[in-house]
């Protein structure tokens, strides 16, 4: 059975990682077959939304260090090139909303998804640590050096990523890392309720608005302004946006296409 799950229902596609005995870690092969769940996300039209989660009450506690030992060093670093080269974020680079739904442990790999996704809810049992400086590693995504700061703020981030330390739910969530903390018997329903906010947006402007959002990140305003007027340029051409119009003026519901 694959460790990594695909599912959609109703316009919601779920990613579960599926390594219980292991605290869902990834392994190499692991990785690979999450990356191309990814990719189906974002290229499934029966998808508006992904949720991305952990099965056997763990999220993922990050890379199975018995894999990683048996991979010769000098290959360590090899992942992402050739030709199973991969988007470094590939939860960023989906153009559909990812929701984290967070069981247990998020721990080094695992923060770092968890990072990537648009947003975060926690069960009250979840805990996040980029504990990669107690293996002698920087975060190794990036997201932890890059996006980490810009969502809790550089501080915060430094005193997360230069110690390693735990983060739990209720400190993730006063630091706005997570949107909301619920039991864990209610957090796929907390996660399809906050992916159901999303369905009714058009999927055209919902993949440029994220774009544009990760693009802005880099700082420069007038690159930003550039990218809008060219979204929006696009924007005003679709068809998601015709229809936007005509619904409101025939006081409906909008009927997106995506296109």
């Amino acid at each position: 059975m694959s460790a990594i799950r695909y599912a959609v229902d109703d316009r919601v596609a779920t990613i579960t990682i599926d390594r219980p005995e292991k605290r869902n870690a990834m392994t190499w092969a692991v990785l690979a077959a999450f990356h191309d769940a990814v990719a189906s996300a974002a290229a499934d039209p029966d998808a508006q939304v992904v949720i991305l989660t952990g099965a056997g009450g763990a999220f993922c506690a990050g890379t199975d260090l018995t894999d990683l030992a048996a991979t010769p060093a000098e290959d360590r670093a090899a992942r992402g090139r050739g030709e199973r080269a991969r988007p470094p974020w590939p939860l960023v680079a989906c153009p559909k909303p990812v929701i984290a739904a967070v069981d247990g442990p998020a721990v080094g790999m695992g923060a770092e998804l968890a990072t990537q996704c648009d947003v975060r809810i926690a069960s009250t049992s979840a805990r996040f640590a980029w504990n990669f400086v107690r293996r002698g590693l920087v975060a190794d995504t990036g997201a932890g050096t890059f996006l980490l700061p810009r969502l809790i703020g550089p501080t915060e981030a430094l005193r997360l990523l230069c110690s390693g330390d735990f983060l739990d739910a209720e400190a993730a969530l006063r630091l706005g890392f997570v949107s909301a903390v619920v039991e864990p018997a209610a957090l796929l329903d907390a996660a399809r309720a906050e992916a159901e906010r999303y369905l009714t947006a058009s999927p055209f402007a919902v993949a440029r608005t994220k774009q544009l959002v990760y693009a802005g990140l880099d700082g420069d305003a007038d690159a930003h302004a550039s990218r809008t007027a060219a979204s929006l340029a696009a924007c005003f051409t679709s068809d998601d946006h015709r229809e936007g119009v005509a619904a409101f003026l025939e006081r409906r519901e909008p009927r997106f296409t995506g296109r």
